[in-house]
């Protein structure tokens, strides 16, 4: 698996996920205007990733501060522009509220001190998001069976996180466990992030996988041949609503009518605890071209009108468990996640 974050010679180095499969392409960002620029037109993505590219966004910014300015006052002004680049991948706005505690901490030794702070926030986040997956691959892999067909939606791999990624990271430990047959993979209209992106990580890997048409989940359900899912989380409320990748709540209904087990993985940071239900995460909307337009080429008449949401919300009654770095979480969510946040 390739993670596609690294920090090296004060510069920020993206793999352009925009630009695969075909190119490999890395981006070099010195500023956090091109740290956020990367984020809002997804050359980075999945939420865990973003809150790491962030991280180090907040650092190079800091880094570009004059001497004699207000550490606070440039930390808020690229906090805000980073904030705003995602409304809905919650990992962003945890590493930024990391990432102030840093600043104000350090606040009165100077811009230097500050981004030197910011720089070791960042690594931790990095650090840690690694472990995290790769304690989340245990635990998932643990809930499949001997031969299982698992069906995906988006990408979830170490594209996602930076590190060895959520769902993706647990369906790699089970093909290693010998417990996976293969992987059915939803294509992802409309960016194709699984045609794309999960695709070419799971082809690297060694992992045997089909690509499908998002349409098709219910006729292979319905023929018995997906065993169980498993995706990702963009956040999670306080009582188990999952919001994903858009096409993520069809996927669930579908699974819940064909008994097929519906599994979230998402480290501690993606559960949002200010966040009651589902019904209070703001759904990101993206350019309606994204829909009309495919490889820059138009599908769709001219002028047609489209809208372009980009996540929805799968009520929590409808997920088998949410595996995290601290445990598998079961029904009822309320009281579940609650002690995962405590410990």
């Amino acid at each position: 698996m390739t993670s596609p974050v690294r920090f090296a010679d004060g510069a920020l180095h993206l793999l352009d996920q925009t630009r695969l499969p075909a190119e490999e392409r890395w981006l070099e960002c010195t500023t956090p205007d091109e740290v956020a620029d990367a984020i809002r037109r997804l050359a980075v993505r999945g939420a865990p990733a973003i809150g790491v590219a962030a991280a180090y966004g907040l650092a190079l910014g800091m880094r570009m501060a004059d001497r004699d300015e207000p550490p606070l006052e440039r930390f808020e002004r690229d906090a805000d522009l980073l904030a705003g680049t995602r409304p809905t991948a919650v990992n962003l706005r945890w590493a930024i509220e990391r990432a102030r505690l840093a600043a104000e901490e350090h606040a009165s030794a100077g811009p230097e001190a500050v981004a030197g702070a910011l720089e070791v926030v960042a690594d931790t986040i990095a650090h840690e998001q690694l472990h995290a997956d790769r304690r989340m691959a245990d635990l998932g892999a643990g809930l499949l069976g001997e031969g299982d067909r698992v069906l995906t939606h988006c990408n979830t791999g170490a594209l996602a996180t930076g590190g060895a990624g959520t769902a993706g990271g647990v369906i790699a430990r089970a093909w290693e466990w010998g417990r996976l047959a293969h992987v059915w993979v939803d294509e992802t209209r409309p960016l194709l992030q699984g045609a794309r992106l999960t695709a070419w990580e799971l082809a690297r890997a060694g992992i045997p996988f089909r690509l499908v048409t998002d349409a098709s989940v219910g006729a292979l359900m319905s023929r018995g041949l997906v065993d169980s899912v498993i995706v990702g989380a963009d956040r999670i409320a306080r009582n188990g609503d999952v919001a994903n990748k858009i096409g993520t709540y069809t996927v669930a209904v579908l699974a819940s009518r064909h008994e097929v087990p519906f599994y979230v993985a998402a480290p501690l940071s993606t559960i949002d605890a200010a966040t009651a239900t589902g019904d209070e995460i703001a759904i990101e909307e993206r350019d309606p071209s994204e829909v009309t337009r495919l490889a820059d080429r138009p599908i769709a008449p001219e002028g047609t009108p489209a809208a372009n949401f980009a996540f929805d919300v799968t009520p929590a009654e409808l997920v088998a468990a949410i595996v995290t770095e601290r445990g598998v979480l079961r029904p009822p969510y309320g009281e579940s996640i609650g002690r995962a946040l405590a410990t």
